[in-house]
């Protein structure tokens, strides 16, 4: 049986090519899996939370729709309360008011069916039900709403308030009931009993205001609303509340599940695109991978077998590309030129020598670099604080007794306002210079970091923008000395090809290196300026500054190990090293002055980022 398992199983591939496909093959499945997942996770509760809404809208809209009826009702029965007119026929009832006011067209222009006027004493003054359409009373409708009126307490009903709505059952119809309390015009006077209306509604009526086929239905269940949930519909009841707040009737309407439909189908179309783009990807990646990355490996390969066969340092045909396998097409052939060119090798040598005795000069950079943090350290020890720590105590006890005037109070306020301020620009400050302080301790870990790695092989060459890196050491630099130095240097990025650490390690060494010589000459601020010049393939760098400057004719000598103008000052490792730094980076460092006093020049010369590029692709 095991032997019969082994036969089934499906095979590994070998190949780099098989492996792929057979990856991105899983990976396609496993996403369309986690895909299905995810939007079954994400569609389907969203548009059941939408249709929640939609039912929650439903349900509030038959509420105020509901609403907006019965107190159409009580807006008509407090216009007969609030009326002179009712206030004198409650103490004096008249055949005159009634046929007035109480007639079948009143009543008609009032879209009212029913109408009552009742005494403190809960006794019917006058009541009428009409049919508005055939123009006469109802009697058996009346004598409902007669019942109904007797078995509610009105004033309880109404409380403090002047009017109220509510809903009754009178037989098999819903009426929506208004009443009010019998006062004056200008609701002056003793109440004199109440005025109440009476307006059916009819289940043609309820759809007619809730835009829906909506019923009314007396077989209510509970106060709370109900839904009935279907395939395809959804049937809502909402309650009726009566006057005593328990339901009289159900407000049943059916709507179609529109959104969970959509959403079922948006599910499935989402789940089906998805699918089908996932395996025109993985068709696509498979001939892409294939053309891109196994048919250049596959070259490779048998031209490394046919140098190895015939011992020739041929280097392989270049096809311009960008990416990892133009890389190590490159670098192929810049490992077979360098075992034929003896030149190669020995300026490799000679720059591995170079830096082997330069480990003095690393210790230099690491001391520039460290200069700003304790300078910053320095300044933070011996700054006094913003405000007395006790008189800000005293400031907020006494703020805190309510007998201070409020004069006083205003005083301590601003005083302990003005407190609060300083410290917080004083806790910015030092987050500022904490930050620069930060970012000479991370130059010091670049630089110790940079020479371990680089003890056995060149300085990689990588695009790096210069304006950034004079920037940051400019930032560095303002505090690497007691005196305060203002930097220029231009805005627009400008692209070289150089190491970005050892870059940044040369010009801090000759940004100390000014900013000392500016110390010597003036004892006070100077000025440092940085110009950028690009030419076709190279960018010129000058750091000019308004410091002691030195005599043209020693210009040679600066760059010699252990030699420095300065007899107060330890080292002269700062420009050998930087002059030996920018030669392995193919570019050149020469200094330049008019004299002693009137400063000095640097000039920097790397090479332009897009004119090495474009030299590696021709």
């Amino acid at each position: 049986m095991t032997a019969r398992f082994r036969r089934v199983r499906l095979p590994r591939p070998r190949s780099l090519g098989g492996k792929l496909i057979w990856m991105l093959s899983a990976a396609g499945v496993i996403g369309a899996v986690a895909i299905m997942v995810m939007l079954a996770a994400v569609i389907t509760p969203s548009f059941d939370r939408l249709e929640e809404q939609a039912v929650q809208g439903h349900v509030e809209r038959t509420r105020a729709a509901l609403r907006e009826f019965a107190g159409k009702v009580e807006s008509a029965s407090r216009d007969y309360g609030d009326w002179n007119d009712s206030y004198a026929y409650m103490a004096a009832p008249s055949a005159a008011f009634e046929r007035d006011s109480f007639s079948v067209l009143a009543m008609a222009n009032l879209g009212m069916d029913g109408m009552a006027y009742v005494a403190p004493d809960r006794r019917i003054v006058i009541a009428r039900w009409v049919d508005q359409a055939a123009g006469r009373d109802v009697p058996a409708m009346r004598a409902q709403l007669v019942k109904a009126i007797g078995g509610i307490d009105l004033d309880a009903q109404l409380g403090p308030r002047s009017s109220a709505s509510f809903y009754i059952r009178l037989g098999d119809r819903l009426s929506a009931i208004g009443v009010a309390r019998v006062r004056r015009s200008d609701g002056s006077g003793d109440p004199r009993g109440f005025v109440l209306m009476a307006r059916a509604m009819s289940s043609k009526q309820l759809a007619a205001l809730v835009q829906l086929p909506a019923v009314i239905r007396s077989d209510t269940q509970g106060t709370a609303w109900r839904m009935t949930t279907r395939p395809r519909t959804l049937s809502i009841a909402v309650p009726i509340a009566g006057a005593d707040g328990r339901p009289v009737a159900d407000a049943a309407f059916t709507v179609p599940r529109d959104l969970t439909l959509l959403g079922r189908q948006m599910l499935w179309l989402a789940v089906g695109g998805t699918v089908l783009l996932l395996a025109l990807m993985l068709l696509v990646l498979t001939r892409i991978v294939a053309r891109l990355v196994l048919r250049p490996l596959a070259r490779i390969e048998r031209h490394m077998h046919d140098v190895r066969a015939s011992g020739t340092m041929r280097v392989l045909r270049e096809e311009r590309r960008d990416d990892e396998i133009g890389s190590l097409v490159t670098s192929f052939n810049a490992m077979l030129r360098q075992l034929n060119d003896l030149s190669e090798q020995l300026e490799a040598q000679s720059f591995r020598l170079g830096r082997s005795e330069s480990a003095v000069a690393v210790m230099h950079n690491v001391r520039n670099a460290l200069s700003p943090i304790s300078t910053i350290l320095s300044h933070g020890l011996i700054q006094p604080p913003v405000a007395d720590r006790a008189l800000l105590d005293r400031a907020v006890a006494e703020l805190a007794n309510d007998d201070v005037v409020p004069a006083r109070r205003r005083k301590l306020a601003g005083f302990i306002t003005a407190a609060t301020q300083a410290a917080s620009a004083a806790r910015i400050e030092r987050m500022a210079q904490l930050e620069i302080g930060r970012a000479a301790l991370h130059n010091v870990l670049d630089i110790i970091g940079e020479q371990q790695q680089a003890a056995h092989e060149r300085p990689p060459l990588d695009p790096c923008d210069v304006t950034d890196i004079v920037a940051r050491n400019a930032a560095i630099a303002r505090y690497s000395g007691e005196h305060s130095i203002a930097f220029s240097f231009p805005a627009q990025p400008y692209w070289v090809l150089a190491n970005r650490v050892i870059l940044s390690q040369v010009i801090g060494n000759l940004f100390g290196n000014a900013a000392e010589s500016i110390a010597a000459r003036i004892g006070a601020g100077g000025q440092i300026t940085v110009t950028i010049a690009e030419a076709q393939h190279d960018v010129t760098v000058t750091i000019s500054d308004d410091g002691e400057g030195f005599d043209p004719a020693t210009a040679a000598l600066l760059f010699q190990r252990g030699y420095s103008t300065r007899s107060h000052k330890s080292g002269g490792l700062g420009l050998h090293w930087c002059a030996n730094s920018m030669v392995a980076m193919g570019g050149a460092l020469r200094l330049e002055s008019e004299g002693p006093g009137c400063g000095a020049h640097a000039v920097l010369t790397l090479q332009a980022a897009q004119a090495m590029q474009a030299s590696a692709a021709a």
